[in-house]
């Protein structure tokens, strides 16, 4: 019994630490993207070359997550490759302030994805080895509402440069702090945990192949995507639309992301006693956002950004715990990866319709929004009934 609680007490250690490290990424990289839109803007981009932009480096982002997750599993490098994601994840974004065209900020947008999709699959799959123990939703909630402290704290250190400054590139360059403090946090997670699969129980993860339940899941994931626009698109409208001073667009991104830490811990800790009713509850409030965002005066825009966080937390916490019990034993990098890669096949859709659409109807892609990710709902529960029969 004392050694359980050891174990527990190491797999929760594993899980703060981090956190702590996923912390410091998203204020450097949710900092960064709370100004890309508008830097970009500010450079000559039209609001096609930001949605592209944004859309392409998530499709990247999540695509080859399943190229990084094969390499993991396969030469069993996974510190190796977590540092070298991180590195390039996080060192793309205070690069930004050295740039002086949309083309060059583009391609650092996208290389910060890249190295993102480097890093994701072996992180997740490592905190998996704690969800025997710690529970598969409370786990990927108390993660992501670290990681989402970070994503509130970047966007508003811009916003107050923006008010003291006015200047994106002081912005950029300042992210540099947050950068190092992430690697450094991660040398420790690599010092005290050198083997993160010694914190796992017995089986909990099945061995064999991919299930039907885990390619369904990724089908509704995709759907769920399509509807999620990227922040660039929605600051580029906010901007060009005047809804919002320039300095207060940050903030606004502060605050989703704080409603978004907020359900990420509580639909977290309800998910594990009633998994679908909350993921369907998530879905439905995130797939509100659009017309609030692109329709509203200052309150229902407010509100609508506050959705949009709901959304992002499903993202980042819900999804991972449905699929973390789906996940093959030797391949959980790969299967993380794999469903991320269909996942972002769904965000690059999303991202070229939103493109061709915001130009020319914001009913139609408000409409689109709001079914693709209601689509989702029965593809979910679709997944989980195909489980039934296999379990014993």
């Amino acid at each position: 019994m004392n050694r359980t609680s050891a174990s527990a007490s190491a797999a929760f250690a594993f899980v703060l630490i981090m956190g702590g490290v996923n912390l410091f990424a998203d204020v450097t990289y949710e900092g960064g993207g709370s100004i890309n839109g508008q830097f970009m803007g500010s450079l000559g981009a039209t609001a096609a070359a930001v949605s592209i932009t944004a859309g392409a480096g998530e499709f990247l982002g999540y695509a080859l997550r399943s190229v990084s997750g094969y390499f993991a599993d396969r030469t069993g490098r996974y510190w190796t490759i977590t540092f070298a994601g991180y590195a390039i994840n996080l060192l793309a974004v205070p690069a930004m302030a050295l740039v002086s065209s949309w083309q060059a900020a583009a391609l650092l947008i996208i290389l910060e994805r890249v190295g993102r999709a480097f890093r994701k699959p072996t992180v997740e799959a490592m905190l998996s080895y704690t969800t025997g123990k710690l529970g598969r939703g409370w786990v990927y909630a108390v993660n992501n509402a670290m990681d989402e402290t970070g994503a509130m704290i970047g966007p508003l250190a811009m916003a107050a440069i923006l008010f003291f400054h006015g200047d994106y590139r002081i912005g950029f360059g300042a992210l540099i702090v947050p950068a190092a403090l992430a690697l450094a946090t991660l040398g420790v997670a690599r010092i005290r945990f050198p083997t993160p699969s010694d914190l796992a129980e017995e089986n909990t993860a099945p061995a064999g192949e991919f299930t039907r339940a885990y390619w369904i899941s990724m089908l509704a994931g995709a759907c769920f995507a399509a509807g999620l626009m990227s922040f660039e698109l929605v600051s580029y409208h906010l901007s060009k639309s005047k809804a919002f001073g320039e300095e207060w667009i940050p903030v606004l991104l502060a605050l989703s992301t704080a409603c978004g830490i907020g359900a990420s811990l509580v639909f977290g800790k309800l998910f594990d006693r009633h998994e679908m009713p909350v993921v369907t509850t998530a879905v439905m409030l995130s797939s509100l956002f659009s017309p609030l965002v692109f329709f509203g005066g200052f309150w229902l825009v407010l509100i609508g950004m506050l959705l949009w966080g709901v959304g992002y937390a499903t993202q980042d916490s819900l999804l991972k715990a449905l699929i973390a019990q789906l996940l093959p034993e030797g391949r959980r990098s790969l299967a993380f990866g794999l469903f991320y890669a269909g996942y972002g096949a769904g965000w690059l859709v999303g991202s070229l319709i939103a493109a061709f659409l915001y130009e020319r109807s914001l009913i139609a892609l408000v409409a689109f929004a709001i079914v693709i990710q209601l689509a989702a709902i029965p593809i979910f529960w679709s997944a989980q009934r195909s489980m039934r029969p296999r379990s014993d």
